[in-house]
């Protein structure tokens, strides 16, 4: 009768705490979507959403406009609903992260990573890069990389985006350039409701462009 009564206990605690991680995570979700209406239109009048899964929310504008050809934005929330996996991204360094991700109508002149080692995005991207023998040097509170001698036009890239980036959001987790599609990365925390959404978009437009500019 013991061992039932906890396991019935244990039972009922995953399932409270999976409704509770799911209810939390779409409402968190639909705060943001709510508030990205009121800036969407500035980078395209077309967007598609659908939810993949309980922690992750893909908006794509397929025909965007200028410097951007294509514009993907997800919401990659912590996965809540299921406490050890919570617990396991917990201890990676994942946060409720915004990305946005797409073409851009002038592709960029370089290939660079910047990006925060200790949240879980970043590790991944400055690992990959490491395993192509990318090279690495710090800046600001984060490590840049690039391709073997592309190091210092690198650097003035980061120069000129990391301040853009920054108007988005203080705090930038990544911040990435590529030659090939698709052509940049920025991954920041979930942005402040309380700004008006057309002023953020409004940057990022600003950082698109930036993005487009020659690096010499």
């Amino acid at each position: 009768m013991d061992s039932m009564y906890w396991l019935g206990l244990a039972v009922a605690l995953v399932m409270s705490w999976f409704a509770i991680g799911i209810i939390y995570n779409l409402r968190r979700g639909d705060s943001i979507l709510r508030w990205m209406r009121g800036g969407l239109p500035k980078i395209g009048e077309r967007t598609t959403f659908r939810w993949l899964g309980t922690s992750v929310a893909e908006l794509v504008i397929a025909h965007a406009r200028p410097p951007f050809r294509r514009l993907e934005t997800l919401l990659v929330l912590e996965p809540r609903d299921v406490p050890w996996f919570w617990l396991i991204a917990r201890l990676r360094g994942r946060r409720d992260t915004l990305i946005w991700r797409g073409q851009l109508t002038n592709p960029p002149q370089c290939d660079l990573e910047l990006a925060d080692p200790k949240i879980w995005t970043g590790q991944a991207a400055l690992k990959e890069a490491a395993q192509r023998g990318w090279e690495s040097q710090d800046y600001q509170s984060l490590r840049l990389m690039a391709p073997a001698g592309s190091v210092n036009q690198a650097l003035q890239a980061a120069e000129q985006l990391y301040p853009k980036a920054v108007a988005l959001n203080p705090t930038v987790w990544r911040l990435s350039l590529r030659k090939e599609q698709p052509h940049f990365e920025l991954h920041l925390p979930l942005p402040d409701t309380r700004q008006a959404a057309g002023d953020t978009f409004a940057a990022l437009q600003s950082y698109g462009q930036a993005a487009s500019q020659r690096f010499n």
